[in-house]
């Protein structure tokens, strides 16, 4: 009984205090806990190279980090040679083969990476010795072939022709050019010719010159001991030519005069890409470093951002839209708030990234928004630390950034101590509104009338015109003048003619397509079937498993999306019977109905537009008379969203030309199908339609 005598009273008077509790008010924050950094035990090889080493014996692994902390490297006329050695870094070295070295760590379980400023390995602990010496060897004696250039070569020239059709990529590279300039590091860019530039000899050049121990440091961190790592350095290191890389000077960027609009037309693009920016001063060593980050946290850093909010949650504008600051101790970087939107609202958007810039430096945040943005940076801050290579990286930042020996440990106090004014005072410093260059990458037949005529504060934002490689050009001509007696039945007749005739297409019964695309990494398979008897198959597999699928035969139809399957109903299956005709350009030709539009631009080439029905344009080359394009409208969650089928690389198959590559793009995302079979009557059952 006194026991429970015991808990009434306790009980009791926990309500009593709770009861004289302000509830109103939100409670003190207790103090910033302590953080318990290993400091990194460090030594020196006569040669420059200083090694820092964490002993951590938790588990049994190792993380090793070579960085040369080299300043900005201007290439020049040679672009893409810092890219090529860095690739070419690795591969094997004078004494092991590429195979047997790749082999080896393979077997070892490790990983390891180079680059033109560094490498990265991480292996378990027994290993480690052979893990360095490995690295070390890469490192000091690069087997630099032939063999392996060219096909380096060759890949980095691939890769550049693709980016010269992406919108996102050109949008980078102006925004980059206009804000450094093409003479400075961080605004020259890698160009096809730049690359054809680079020998065998100059790769070797960059490697001599800056991929040296005067400014390098080796971080090694894991279940080690600092005995164990000095001797393995010291040997396998040591031999590394002692030398510091050439230094030389480049041109000091500048922030626009005034606010103004940059476009660059991109008459392929599905979306207008859009950047506001201007150049930062910002070093971490600099006390409103942590200041600065809240701001563009607030503003742009992420779902419960103030970009986001407005642009996608608010007005619908895009899928996402977010900022970035950037830090360099040896210059300017960069702010820029980014969107990518849809073509439509692409004057709007510029509108309220300015509006949202604008407030963060005129307006103080609110308490709610800071506290908010402390404990998501304090949450990702004691969970980084489980990740050795985020104490690399403290530590390389210590040792590199002039930053106190105490950076880390005090980082959680003093990130508690930043006030709603100290946020404002960096929003002001750093975010430039009123001389921001504001970078617009989109198609400018869709965009440009309503572009010219943006307005912010009352003041018209003067707009002017670049081309994909920053350099000022004209206004864009879209107004082609359409050739006397040309109309849509000749423009469609000149397309049959030129994939192989009407006698061709109409006898062909049947055709089956196949096609691979990749998707961040995973494959996609189409598989494309269709009759001149209204039946369509079309199946999306991915992992063996089908995504998607549409099936029509005749008058019915179904489709299955994620195993579910539903019935098409009468319109939809209208419209599927549009699609599935082998050739529809012979029944838009006897239907008579397809009207000409006008001309436009599809990528560098001039096009017939043609209006085949209130939903759906189709675009014919004016030289070639093959379908560069389709484009469907569709509604989808209230919203009008354009749908484009890019045809391209045609081939001949039983003496029709098919196309061989189709780039299926909606909204942001874009999937470019590559075909690998077509049976032209052939490869097609009635039981692909059941």
């Amino acid at each position: 009984m006194q026991k429970l005598y015991t808990f009434l009273f306790l009980s009791f008077t926990a309500t009593l205090a709770f009861g004289q509790v302000d509830r109103t008010k939100m409670p003190e924050p207790g103090p910033a806990p302590e953080i318990n950094l290993e400091e990194p035990q460090r030594f020196e090889l006569n040669n420059g190279l200083t090694v820092l080493v964490v002993e951590n014996h938790k588990l049994p692994r190792v993380s090793v980090q070579l960085t040369l902390d080299n300043p900005p490297i201007l290439e020049g006329e040679k672009a893409g040679v810092a890219s090529l050695t860095g690739s070419l870094l690795g591969l094997g070295s004078k004494s092991i083969p590429k195979d047997e070295f790749n082999e080896e760590i393979d077997f070892l379980g490790a990983t390891m990476n180079f680059g033109p400023q560094g490498a990265y390995a991480s292996s378990l602990s027994k290993y480690f010795p052979r893990i360095l010496e490995l690295m070390a060897d890469a490192a000091i004696n690069p087997n630099f072939t032939q063999v392996e250039f060219d096909k380096e070569k060759d890949k980095l020239i691939t890769g550049l022709k693709t980016q010269e059709k992406d919108v996102a990529a050109i949008a980078e590279r102006v925004q980059r050019v206009l804000a450094y300039g093409k003479d400075h590091p961080f605004g020259e860019y890698t160009s096809e010719e730049t690359v054809n530039n680079v020998l065998l000899t100059d790769v070797q050049e960059f490697y001599r010159n800056y991929f040296v121990p005067a400014n390098a440091y080796l971080i090694v961190i894991g279940d080690v001991t600092f005995g164990e790592v000095k001797d393995l350095v010291e040997t396998h290191f040591t031999p590394w030519t002692k030398a510091a890389p050439p230094s030389f000077s480049y041109s000091n960027p500048k922030d626009a005069q005034y606010t103004q609009i940059n476009f660059v037309d991109m008459p392929n693009a599905v979306q207008s890409e859009i950047a506001v920016q201007n150049l930062v001063n910002l070093q971490m060593k600099d006390a409103d470093y942590l200041p600065a980050l809240m701001a563009n946290q607030i503003l742009g850093g992420g779902g419960e951002g103030r970009l986001f909010l407005n642009l996608r949650e608010d007005k619908g504008y895009t899928y996402g839209s977010y900022s970035g600051i950037g830090n360099d101790k040896y210059g300017p970087s960069r702010f820029r708030a980014t969107a990518s939107v849809r073509n439509m609202v692409t004057d709007s958007s510029v509108v309220e990234l300015l509006k949202e810039v604008d407030r963060m430096v005129n307006e103080p945040v609110s308490q709610r928004e800071l506290e908010n943005t402390k404990a998501k940076y304090a949450g990702r801050f004691v969970m980084a630390l489980e990740q050795p290579q985020t104490l690399a990286g403290y530590a390389l930042n210590i040792e590199t950034e002039d930053l106190p020996k105490d950076f880390y440990k005090t980082y959680l106090e003093r990130l508690e101590k930043i006030t709603v004014a100290d946020v404002q005072n960096a929003a002001k410093k750093y975010f430039s509104p009123e001389n921001a260059r504001i970078v617009v990458a989109g198609k400018g037949s869709e965009v440009l009338e309503n572009l010219e005529q943006v307005t912010f504060q009352g003041k018209k934002i003067p707009l002017k015109y670049v081309d994909k490689t920053g350099a000022p050009s004209q206004k864009p001509e879209y107004d082609m003048a359409l050739e006397e007696g040309v109309t849509a039945t000749g423009i469609l007749e000149k397309y049959i003619e030129a994939i192989g005739g009407k006698d061709k297409l109409k006898a062909v019964e049947s055709y089956a397509l196949a096609a691979d695309a990749d998707m961040q990494g995973v494959t996609l398979q189409l598989e494309l079937k269709k009759t001149a008897s209204d039946q369509f198959m079309q199946n999306i597999n991915m992992m063996g498993n089908s995504v998607s699928k549409q099936v029509l035969d005749g008058d019915k139809g179904y489709m299955v999306m994620q195993g579910q399957r539903k019935d098409l109903g009468p319109e939809e299956i209208e419209k599927v019977k549009e699609e599935s005709a082998p050739f529809p350009e012979l029944n838009y030709l006897a239907a008579g109905d397809i009207s000409l539009e006008g001309t436009e631009m599809v990528g560098d080439k001039k096009a017939y537009k043609l209006q085949i029905t209130d939903q759906k344009t189709a675009f014919y080359d004016m030289a070639t008379g093959l379908k560069l394009q389709e484009v469907n409208v569709a509604e989808m969650q209230g919203q009008q969203m354009s749908q484009i089928l890019l045809y391209d690389d045609y081939q001949e198959v039983s003496g029709i030309l098919f196309p061989f590559k189709l780039t299926q793009s909606m909204g942001p995302q874009s999937l470019e199908f590559n075909v690998t079979k077509i049976k032209v009557n052939d490869g097609v059952a009635p039981s692909d339609f059941e």
